[in-house]
């Protein structure tokens, strides 16, 4: 697993739109999407104690997070992800996933999991079995990626946050998102072994600091 530098900050819509104008004079869009900007959909898993939403609220240095991915509604393209933070880096590993696996997920069926041959698909189904993991809630919102090939550059802005409070059933298209009460905007730069001056220069917005706001941890301030 890669480990990566990130900086997250809230921001204002007045700084979206400066940041927007920046960004694409300065780095090319995603592929993704148009023109960079698509809709994201999460379903986060934690336990019945709520142990991965405590660890992010305590800050703790090394933590981590399951959830299933997908982009634009596509349902051809799901992702498994294990979102990692250790020492204030951040690492991402993931697998594929079919609707139909996701479904069998969902219902409790776990014997394609051990079968499966994808390694992160069997630490969730370990996981789900020995620390009771399992699916807690959708996670909505729009993102505009940005990257930048020196130093392998990713810069994101995330707005429009939605809550599926308690809904888990992640491939319906009808499941009631709602909007988060006072969403924040989330700038989120992420980068390899440095951060070029272009990029740098880019997202200074005066004396803003870098926040661990979490979209999960603020969705689930309602279920």
């Amino acid at each position: 697993m890669n480990l990566r530098h990130e900086w997250k900050h809230e921001i204002s819509p007045a700084d979206l739109a400066v940041l927007r104008q920046r960004l694409r004079a300065a780095v090319r869009p995603d592929g993704h999407g148009r023109d960079g900007v698509y809709q994201i959909r999460s379903l986060y898993f934690d336990t019945p104690e709520d142990r991965v939403l405590r660890e992010k609220l305590d800050g703790l240095d090394r933590r981590e997070k399951f959830r299933i991915r997908c982009y634009d509604g596509n349902y051809s393209c799901i992702r498994l992800e294990k979102k990692s933070k250790i020492n204030g880096l951040c690492g991402k590993e993931s697998a594929p996933l079919t609707a139909g696996e996701v479904r069998g997920l969902l219902a409790g069926e776990r014997a394609w999991m051990t079968g499966s041959g994808r390694n992160l698909v069997w630490e969730l189904c370990s996981k789900m079995t020995a620390q009771r993991l399992g699916p807690k809630t959708i996670v909505d919102y729009t993102r505009e990626a940005f990257v930048f090939a020196p130093g392998n550059v990713r810069v994101t802005l995330d707005y429009g946050i939605r809550t599926g409070l308690g809904c888990t059933d992640f491939l319906d298209p009808c499941c009631v998102t709602v909007p988060i009460r006072d969403a924040p905007i989330i700038l989120e730069v992420k980068w390899d072994a440095f951060l070029p001056d272009v990029i740098r220069e880019a997202v200074q917005l005066g004396n803003r600091r870098a926040a661990a706001f979490s979209k999960y941890a603020a969705c689930r301030r309602y279920g």
